[in-house]
């Protein structure tokens, strides 16, 4: 069965895209702890980050890392943070985050409550940014 992630990918639920190529997709967070927080998978469905073969995860964090820099230009922020956990879904994820401070990165606490029309409109800055 495809994870939810996939079901992203494929267009079968909605999301807010910032950016995508042949082999990775990024979307805002539905649950983000920070403005902007972006989820960057690969279109492939690998269940953990380390079982992606080397050149693969290279190619990934170089599509994050363009990701990131559009996250700078489109949301205030000192430093875009980078988490991987993969414990919530099946599917290898980098989470990005941008930052202010260290405690902008905390998965523990309240997450922010943000309207789709505001996530609209972070993911078409972030969108305009990425190059």
């Amino acid at each position: 069965m495809a994870t939810i992630f996939s079901r992203i990918v494929a267009g079968e639920i909605p999301c807010h895209k910032v950016a995508e190529n042949d082999e990775f997709f990024a979307f805002l967070d539905i649950n983000p702890v920070a403005l902007g927080h972006t989820l960057v998978i690969p279109k492939k469905e690998v269940d953990y980050i380390f079982d992606i073969d080397d050149p693969m995860l290279g190619r990934m964090m170089a599509f994050a890392k363009r990701v990131a820099h559009a996250q700078e230009s489109a949301i205030a922020c000192k430093r875009v943070g980078l988490a991987v956990m993969g414990l919530e879904v099946p599917h290898a994820h980098i989470h990005l985050i941008p930052i202010t401070k260290e405690s902008d990165m905390y998965f523990g606490g309240k997450k922010l409550e943000i309207s789709q029309e505001k996530l609209a409109e972070i993911a078409a800055k972030i969108q305009k940014e990425y190059k």
